[in-house]
């Protein structure tokens, strides 16, 4: 009993290393190389990215902090429109969201177009890029002059992007998918109760 109970103590106190290095979002402002890949292991296989920091270096530097930290471990695609793009980015964990929802970076000029497979920061407007991104699933130029500013683009596996669960839709109060608002509040709890067909993200690491 004695040792169980050591054991229980241990596991309390040893929180998990991702979660000890996101719980201060200013302190994760380590500049990324010029260029480097993230491998994306998910539910339905993997894929790489890669990342071009003179493309929007704010917004390469921000991406590359989260994953070095493991901020998409376990995330869900938790909006994907067919023929549109694929979305992710708010983590498992709602008390990790939760510091990271007004950690906002400046916007960069978009200097590359929404093409199919790049990768780009959503927004709520100007300057309030935190963590979300989008794949774009075709060419969506349109998105250029809203300021989506691509960083990057899948270099491999785009064939399981193009496959990742879709069968949701629009996300609330718009369409039948997961509430965002929820997703923040609640985390993998909720989409793992009420949308339990998403794919997610096992794990996002920098390649070497």
């Amino acid at each position: 009993m004695i040792r169980l109970i050591a054991i229980a103590l241990a596991l309390t106190w040893t929180a998990p290393a991702f979660s000890q290095g996101l719980a201060n979002p200013a302190a994760l402002s380590e500049q990324a190389p010029a260029t480097y890949r993230v491998k994306f292991d998910t539910s339905k296989g993997p894929f790489v990215v890669e990342v071009h920091r003179d493309w929007a270096p704010v917004g390469a530097d921000r991406f590359y902090n989260l994953v070095k930290n493991g901020f998409y471990d376990n995330a869900r695609f938790f909006r994907v429109i067919s023929g549109f793009m694929v979305q992710f980015g708010i983590n498992a964990d709602p008390k990790i969201s939760a510091v990271w929802r007004d950690a906002h970076i400046k916007d960069d000029p978009v200097r590359q177009s929404n093409k199919r497979g790049y990768i780009t920061f959503a927004t709520a407007g100007p300057n309030t890029r935190t963590t979300q991104v989008f794949i774009n699933f075709g060419d969506n130029a349109g998105l250029d002059g809203q300021g989506f500013a691509p960083f990057g683009q899948v270099v491999a596996g785009m064939n399981v992007v193009d496959t990742l669960f879709s069968g949701y839709g629009e996300g609330a109060p718009s369409g039948q998918g997961p509430d965002q608002g929820r997703v923040q509040r609640e985390g993998n709890a909720y989409l793992m109760k009420d949308f339990g067909k998403l794919d997610y993200i096992k794990t996002a690491t920098i390649e070497k």
